[in-house]
């Protein structure tokens, strides 16, 4: 059992961008944060990703895995050891995001 994300959890792209995280989700909670979805998309602010002296920050976090088994309304919860996708503005993957903070009361598989 894995913890389950919820928008009291901290999410970093790989160049210290901190992730917003919103989700769709009103009905499943813990301790009154929601549950992530795997349909979010998270804004990224602060990324200071400067490749060749050329400024492209992350912009945003699309997730590519979910939970395998935990679901809300059949669209998979997102856990610690999900797999997000930080993107440019021109949607371009620059890296992968870093799960840093999640609660632990909550578990999916």
């Amino acid at each position: 059992m894995i913890p389950i994300l919820t928008t009291s959890s901290t999410v970093l792209c790989p160049h210290a961008g901190l992730a917003q995280l919103l989700t769709t989700n009103t009905e499943a909670a813990v301790d009154g944060a929601p549950m992530l979805l795997q349909t979010d998309v998270h804004p990224v602010i602060g990324c200071t990703f400067a490749p060749g002296g050329v400024y492209t920050p992350c912009v945003a976090i699309r997730w590519a895995s979910g939970a395998a088994q935990t679901k809300l309304h059949g669209v998979p919860v997102l856990l610690q050891n999900s797999v997000g996708l930080c993107l440019n503005a021109a949607q371009v993957p620059q890296g992968t995001a870093l799960v840093v903070q999640v609660q632990t009361q909550a578990k999916g598989v």
